[in-house]
């Protein structure tokens, strides 16, 4: 894994993916440009989470292999939850959500985006792939911080509308909103024994599954 130097700081900024344009220094929380290692802005520091997934998690999900290269976490008045980016062995990417324990697999798609309306309203319906997907929740969020490789800056003060959809086989689309534009990402939810995790992180009072922990060896 090569490193690159932080421009604000000088430390050492591990470069987890080749294909992600974005990084957020760990030690002094800067959003670098990959592209002349630029500092472009500050990402707020992580608050402590409770979750077994970290950087450098590996596992498999649709016929590859996955690494954990970076995260966004997000926040509302009544909670919060993490997205994880996954680098694929197969070139992809996918985002790993985790909220509550439970867990989304999602690939981005401009496609689907395409298709959305301005305005967007609970049980409004959309049929994705041969699923109908209704819309369950929706909200404004707000980035409470992030680390590693993304595809994107991550400010601090970053708010978007978050609109979550389900389908009643488990399908699921998330779509968010900013003032620059809206992005929507495609995929289901899953359980974690299912992508066969390695390298997880020990959480105090969090006790490994057994069908998890035969997976993850």
């Amino acid at each position: 894994m090569a490193n690159n130097t932080c421009p604000q700081c000088g430390a050492p900024v591990p470069m987890r993916s080749g294909a992600m344009p974005y990084a957020v220094c760990g030690y002094c929380q800067t959003v670098i440009a990959r592209e002349g290692m630029r500092d472009i802005g500050k990402a707020a520091l992580l608050p402590y989470d409770i979750s077994p997934i970290q950087l450098g998690t590996g596992g498999a999900v649709d016929g590859a292999r996955f690494t954990v290269v970076g995260r966004v976490r997000w926040g509302w008045a009544d909670g919060a939850w993490n997205e994880w980016l996954l680098q694929l062995s197969d070139g992809t990417s996918r985002w790993l959500g985790e909220a509550m324990g439970q867990f989304q697999i999602l690939a981005e798609r401009e496609d689907v985006a395409a298709r959305l309306p301005a305005d967007i309203a609970l049980g409004f319906t959309l049929d994705v792939d041969g699923q109908s997907l209704t819309a369950t929740d929706i909200k404004t969020v707000t980035c409470l911080g992030a680390e590693g490789d993304l595809p994107f800056p991550t400010p601090a003060d970053w708010q978007v509308e978050s609109v979550d959809f389900r389908s009643p086989t488990g399908a699921a689309l998330s779509v968010q909103r900013d003032k620059v534009g809206v992005s929507a990402y495609v995929g289901r939810y899953v359980e974690l024994p299912e992508l066969r995790p390695s390298r997880l992180r020990a959480v105090e009072d969090w006790v490994m599954p057994d069908n998890l922990a035969e997976k993850g060896r």
